[in-house]
């Protein structure tokens, strides 16, 4: 409970000044309105204008909030949640290419790491390249993956997730290998002293000892997992996920629906990620280190 009263004030703080910021963005259109009607409005006036604008350039929480009922809970108390006009819809097949995208991301990092410590040659010359890999911005990428896995015969679902996978890796490498050089020479040299294998030093010692490491890792994979398939959705002018919402309201103007889309995925985000962090407890728990 001593926990709420500053989580409040942020929020409250966050609505104060995105009202501000509507009014103060969407007030010029009001005042263009009245001008080429010849009438002067008040400011009370002006302020009620700028919060029921249908194409605001920037929207009041109200108004998107409106709109993600219109187009969630009352598409559920219609029974058409998996409708095509529903951001649930959207928001699971953007939630596929994710979770798709993390797991191959979550492997490859793992694996990636473990070559990392374990050998020095691909420690000298994979690493900095998983470093390199990372300055590429991914909206130059992603329509170079796209294209490739196309000539291929690979669309729909793999591509979006493969650009997922290449935002979400990185950090599971970093966390991993930061977690499996975690534990000191001594005890290293305790588990050689009763002649354990490299095996055996990974699953008993090296593997244990990263845990702490991993699940930060993977709670920011997850973050950009949920980016690459967003922006995986861009290039191919789909039609269907939560990128397809903004590109769509991004052609028409509306910014409402573009609100919407974003609120709804930094939702799903934050879900996803309190998702891991209720197993990171559990798992650390079991292992006596929470």
């Amino acid at each position: 409970m001593r926990n709420i009263g500053p989580i409040l004030t942020v929020v409250a703080a966050i609505f104060v000044l995105w009202y501000a910021g509507a009014v103060a963005l969407n007030a010029s259109w009001a005042y263009d309105k009245a001008k080429r009607a010849n009438v002067e409005i008040t400011f009370s006036e002006m302020v009620a204008d700028t919060m029921n604008q249908k194409k605001p350039k920037l929207p009041a929480p109200h108004q998107v909030g409106r709109e993600i009922w219109k187009t969630t809970g009352e598409m559920v108390v219609k029974g058409r949640a998996f409708s095509k006009r529903s951001l649930i819809y959207h928001s699971w097949i953007t939630l596929s290419a994710t979770l798709l995208g993390f797991a191959m991301g979550t492997a490859l990092g793992v694996s990636l790491s473990v070559g990392i410590v374990y050998n020095r040659t691909m420690d000298m010359s994979v690493m900095p390249w998983v470093i390199a890999s990372q300055t590429i911005p991914i909206l130059a990428i992603a329509p170079m993956i796209i294209v490739v896995l196309n000539a291929i015969g690979i669309s729909g679902l793999l591509p979006k997730a493969v650009i997922s996978m290449y935002l979400s890796f990185f950090p599971v490498v970093v966390g991993m290998v930061k977690g499996l050089r975690s534990p000191d020479h001594m005890m290293v040299d305790q588990m050689k002293t009763w002649s354990a294998g490299k095996g055996q030093e990974f699953w008993k010692l090296r593997l244990p000892s990263s845990m702490p490491f991993l699940f930060p890792s993977l709670k920011v994979a997850m973050a950009a997992s949920l980016v690459g398939a967003i922006v995986g959705e861009l290039p191919t002018g789909a039609v269907a996920g939560l990128g397809a919402r903004l590109l769509a309201g991004s052609y028409y103007g509306q910014t409402i629906q573009i609100w919407s889309a974003l609120i709804t995925a930094a939702a799903l985000a934050a879900a996803l990620v309190a998702i891991i962090g209720v197993i990171q407890k559990v798992v650390l728990k079991r292992m006596g280190m929470a």
